[in-house]
């Protein structure tokens, strides 16, 4: 009887799918294709994340490079569409700036001209426009706070987003001054954030 302490498929010192840890799988093409098969079911990932994950599996790298090349080949690994469809979707929901969505696909190993590409068809005016709606989003929490700290929190939270000072400041400010507060009292240039 298997209960709580039993064993799990394979006995003892193997993953499941009979690998054993540190040693390299019987059929390291099959077990690379179903592990990155599984993986990209669950979400899509970037050619690098895959080769990881497959080198985490004790995947020969010449079996790694083979298999990846042929799931590029028939389109199942696609960093480019991967970044388009990660810049999108991470300004549209977590409203991020063009800077930090390109920091998080390097983290992803997406390469330079990918990143540049996807990062570029983020508008400018779109990107101004979601700054807007964030610091409108945040701004009632503000009321009632020094201006000058009140500033240095809106601006802060554009900055953690990858939102240039410039902007950041330039649409606080604009934000400040749309509620009635008189622009001679914010300050001219960002303080230091909190």
């Amino acid at each position: 009887m298997a209960g709580r302490g039993g064993r799990r498929r394979g006995g003892a010192g193997q993953k499941a799918g009979g690998e054993s840890a540190g040693r390299v799988p019987d059929d390291p093409e099959a077990a690379a294709r179903e592990a990155c098969l599984r993986l990209l079911a669950s979400s899509p990932r970037t050619r690098a994340q895959l080769a990881d994950a497959l080198r985490r599996r004790n995947i020969p790298d010449d079996v790694a490079e083979q298999v990846l090349g042929r799931f590029t080949d028939v389109g199942l690994i696609d960093d480019e569409a991967f970044a388009r469809a990660w810049v999108q979707s991470r300004h549209a929901g977590r409203g991020l700036a063009r800077r930090a969505l390109a920091v998080e696909l390097r983290r992803r190993g997406v390469a330079d001209e990918t990143v540049n590409d996807a990062v570029e068809a983020l508008e400018p005016d779109q990107e101004e426009r979601t700054a807007r709606a964030l610091v409108d989003r945040k701004l009632p929490g503000t009321r009632g706070v020094d201006p000058d700290k009140r500033m240095r929190r809106l601006v802060g939270m554009l900055a953690r987003k990858g939102y240039s000072p410039g902007l950041a400041f330039r649409v606080v400010k604009e934000a400040l001054a749309d509620e009635g507060a008189d622009p001679d009292d914010l300050p001219d240039d960002p303080e230091p954030l909190d």
